[in-house]
């Protein structure tokens, strides 16, 4: 039997997905064939959900800590460059690329738990080894040839570029991309279709369709390509700059992860998605698994990362994060609220982009000596500016969290005000 699906760019080698490799397909045997008892709770995404999140757990608990003697042992740590923060220079020698450890808790559960014929799994699994790679090259550059400008930026926006193609040309062409369109009288049609959700609107759906309806047929994914490029390079950016202080990157991650997965399981769930009048996106339920697995590698690395941090993350870990969760928002076709849900993100981000171009200006216009002693933000991001202004990082990183926590929940308010 082919388990999988036809995806117009084959990425995953075939050998590697077989029924006897992952536990789903396995009870699933066990249930049908032998009748074994309690097999069948396989079946039922919550389960493997919970259980996704436990291993995960488990795996970052439990593995964390030789991975983080293995990295000392290695002297890969990280270089702290003397800013003028309060403790900053007592992290020197911590070491980085503590991403392996949220690799490792994500992915193994993943594989057990998630089905792998399906679509969405796949690119979720694509994004978090792609945009892996590209980070462990920076922290490479950075550790091993003691360069501090790490992967060259041109080659980190290439690589996000790629899959920002990937994502986008397999959710454009693949047959198995679908929305169900409910007909009446319980009828329903599986449509492919490109549509999405619009916050604070009536009929709250856009058709990116409508973008490509000037072009050429040829040329017609162009504009969604190019949105899913843009969403995906801002977004794994963005955790990028966010991740500069202990627990803030990892713990804001994990609320946008936990939002995400009541997200995928109301838009796969036939009986939610008609009373909360949302698109029903068939199959997407299987991306509970993998939002939960995201959430637990989240929370197990905070045992490590939290204030005083025993492990950073690196780019190894802050670029995949923003590229799965840019990924997973465009599979449930809620990219658009990303500025809300990922507030945080956001609002790093903008930090950085105002502090240059105030500087900029400031500098053309009273000179670079007035440039630098009227700064828009005392240092950017944005955490930094409070750590200037005597705030304790903990203290920083907790409110930051609350902030998250509520943007996620008026994110999942809106899901009613139509």
């Amino acid at each position: 039997m082919d388990f999988l699906p036809n995806i117009s760019i084959n990425f995953v080698p075939t050998t590697i997905i077989t029924p006897k490799t992952m536990l789903y397909y396995l009870f699933n045997y066990l249930d049908h064939v032998f009748d074994f008892p309690g097999a069948g709770v396989f079946k039922y995404i919550s389960f493997r959900a919970s259980a996704a999140t436990i291993l995960s757990l488990m795996i970052a608990a439990i593995y964390g800590k030789p991975i983080i003697y293995k990295l000392q042992k290695l002297q890969i740590g990280e270089s702290i460059r003397d800013l003028g923060l309060h403790g900053q220079l007592e992290k020197k020698g911590t070491p980085t690329m503590g991403g392996f450890i949220i690799i490792a808790s994500l992915l193994i559960p993943v594989v057990l738990f998630a089905r792998l014929d399906n679509v969405y799994i796949l690119l979720l699994i694509i994004a978090t080894i792609w945009t892996t790679m590209i980070g462990f090259a920076d922290d490479y550059i950075k550790v091993f040839k003691k360069d501090k400008q790490g992967l060259k930026g041109i080659f980190k926006v290439i690589g996000q570029i790629g899959l920002g193609l990937i994502v986008g040309l397999t959710l454009y062409y693949n047959q198995h991309v679908v929305v169900r369109e409910f007909l009446g009288g319980g009828k329903y049609v599986d449509k492919h279709s490109l549509i999405t959700t619009v916050p604070f609107l009536k009929n709250n759906l856009l058709d990116y369709d409508i973008l490509s309806s000037y072009l050429p047929a040829s040329l017609g994914w162009l504009p969604y390509v190019f949105i899913c490029i843009f969403i995906i390079t801002a977004v794994s950016n963005a955790a990028n700059i966010t991740d500069g202080i202990d627990g803030l990157a990892a713990g804001t991650s994990a609320i946008i992860g936990l939002t995400l997965a009541i997200f995928a399981y109301l838009s796969g769930n036939k009986i939610f998605a008609e009373y909360l009048n949302i698109m029903l996106i068939p199959n997407s339920g299987e991306m509970v698994i993998f939002a939960a697995a995201f959430l637990g590698a989240c929370i197990g690395f905070l045992w490590y990362n939290a204030f005083p941090a025993q492990v950073f993350m690196g780019d190894t870990g802050s670029l995949m994060l923003g590229s799965v969760i840019a990924t997973m928002a465009l599979i449930l076709r809620k990219e658009l609220m990303i500025p809300l849900l990922c507030g945080i993100f956001l609002v790093e981000n903008i930090s950085v982009i105002l502090q240059v171009a105030y500087f900029k200006y400031q500098k053309r216009k009273n000179g670079i000596e007035f440039a630098r002693e009227n700064r828009l933000f005392k240092m950017a991001p944005l955490h930094h500016h409070y750590q200037k202004k005597g705030y304790h990082e903990a203290k920083i990183v907790t409110r930051f969290w609350i902030v998250a926590i509520v943007l996620s929940v008026v994110t999942l308010v809106i899901l009613k005000l139509q």
